[in-house]
């Protein structure tokens, strides 16, 4: 990866949904410091799951410091900001003062599942796909902040007299940033609100007023790649430009290299996200997957479509905090890894319900194949190869609707660096599993759209270039365990769809 000039650092902001992480790469992609810090999670009730919007921006600015601290770099060697984020989570603030509304309701919060499906009954879904390409569901932004506008009390008179602004977690920070001098999101961001026409590319007036939200709350929608304002000079030392913005699972796919139609990437992270580039043109689908704007790089955009899968390592965080059967997340690997096999045991991690291809909002975790001799590794086990199990039902739904087979997968996230995990991975989906040298693509990639519209590098072709396998991983299972595990999946999940209308009355 040869810069187009003798550049200094990018700073890459990277907030999650459990922790606030930063990372300065140089001028060649190569990662220089990385700082990282918890964002706790709150659960006032079953199902419902809200962030602090002060703790998102503490732990942001915390990470951002350090990472400059350990970097042993000055404010003036920074080139530019980029800033990639957990999507879908909905913040409400004051106009006037920047302060926090409400708690911010996150992406896996299913408080909504009520209103989605009375706007299906309404016959919404089929218009919702149409305009905005993703399925109607509590996931996306658009019933959270309806469901705010009807909760918070004065929050609806605020927002008619233009005093509340919404935004998703880019647009906050980009709020708290410039001092609240811009209100803006990117195309990748706007698209995974459901109130974005992704192919008129503005927000849509019919969606605002089925869900009676006023237009004036919403931010503009600026190119992922270019100039969205400058830090206020008192936050880092000098005023630093914010030139790159997307959504984390895009950005990873930027980040990753997968510029080409067809390309295609896995990020293993607290959900399972993995998405097929595919071009100029968007592709609907037929199999439960969304069609999401993948980035904007001037007045174009690109296309991808996507599979979610809502818990992936939070089931590994489930291991570690509600069951305490490990102390780490690493531990995993070796208990996996020192069983024959599964001993019948597959866990469904539906803990929010489950995403694509099934979309499935009342569907609830569940253990199968229990006996007495089951043990803390079996559950290890299981909860690592769910993961991979949920990637195929994805994969599957991605190669019918793009029409291709995917001849490689390259992958990314914290999860990527369990080789039982990608082993497993790549026996079950039949495909080569290749994980990059660098892993923090998610990172990388708002650091790529920072440093293209800043000239660090002169254009695409020059990122691709620096991309770096460091691990490949080659299916080795035959054929027929393969299927025969896949299919013993398969009728574990019909046994954990729809058990939410039962469990919850």
């Amino acid at each position: 990866m040869r810069p187009h000039w003798k550049a200094p650092f990018l700073l890459a902001l990277d907030q999650g949904t459990t922790s606030s992480r930063a990372v300065v790469f140089d001028a060649w992609g190569r990662l220089v410091a990385i700082a990282s810090e918890p964002l706790p999670q709150h659960y006032p009730q079953p199902g419902w799951v809200e962030h602090d919007p002060r703790e998102i921006w503490d732990t942001q600015m915390a990470a951002a410091r350090q990472v400059l601290a350990d970097a042993e770099i000055m404010p003036r060697q920074v080139a530019a900001v980029g800033i990639a984020n957990q999507r879908e989570t909905t913040l409400v603030w004051d106009r006037r003062t920047g302060e926090p509304l409400c708690p911010a309701i996150v992406w896996q919060c299913r408080r909504t599942a009520p209103q989605c499906e009375a706007l299906a009954r309404e016959g919404w879904g089929e218009r919702v796909r149409e305009r905005t390409g993703l399925v109607l569901d509590a996931y996306f932004s658009a019933t959270k902040l309806q469901w705010l506008l009807r909760h918070v009390p004065g929050l609806r008179a605020r927002a008619r007299q233009g005093q509340a602004c919404f935004g998703t977690v880019d647009s906050w920070l980009l709020w708290r940033l410039t001092g609240g001098k811009v209100h803006a999101t990117d195309p990748s961001n706007a698209s995974r609100t459901m109130l974005f026409d992704i192919h008129r590319r503005k927000w849509d007036e019919e969606l605002l007023g089925a869900l009676d939200i006023p237009a004036d709350m919403l931010p503009a929608v600026l190119p992922s790649s270019g100039l969205f304002g400058h830090t206020e000079p008192g936050l880092f030392g000098k005023a630093l430009p914010i030139m790159g913005v997307a959504g984390d699972q895009q950005a990873a796919l930027f980040g990753q290299a997968c510029f080409e139609p067809g390309q295609a990437k896995n990020t293993y992270g607290t959900g399972c996200f993995l998405l097929m580039n595919t071009g100029s043109q968007p592709v609907a689908s037929r199999h439960g997957l969304l069609t999401t704007i993948a980035w904007g790089l001037g007045k174009e955009v690109e296309y991808a479509l996507e599979g979610s899968v809502f818990v992936a390592g939070a089931a590994v965080q489930w291991l570690r905090d509600e069951l305490g059967i490990i102390a780490s997340a690493a531990e995993t690997e070796c208990l996996a890894a020192g069983l024959p096999d599964n001993g019948g045991v597959y866990l469904v991690p539906a803990f929010a319900g489950l995403g694509a291809p099934h979309w499935d909002m009342y569907a609830r975790g569940t253990i199968v194949g229990l006996t007495r001799g089951t043990g803390r590794a079996h559950l290890a086990r299981a909860a690592l190869e769910a993961i991979c199990y949920q990637s195929r039902e994805v994969l599957e739904a991605m190669e019918a609707d793009a029409g291709r087979p995917l001849p490689v997968l390259r992958v990314d996230g914290g999860a990527a660096g369990n080789d039982f995990l990608l082993q497993f991975q790549s026996d079950l989906l039949g495909v080569e599993v290749q994980r990059p040298a660098v892993t923090e693509t998610t990172a990388l990639g708002a650091a790529c759209l920072a440093g293209l519209a800043a000239g660090v590098w002169e254009d695409r072709q020059a990122l691709a270039a620096g991309w770096r396998c460091e691990g490949r991983f080659r299916p080795s299972l035959p054929e027929a365990e393969r299927e025969r595990l896949y299919a013993a999946w398969r009728e574990a999940v019909s046994r954990a769809r729809g058990w939410g209308r039962l469990s919850d009355g």
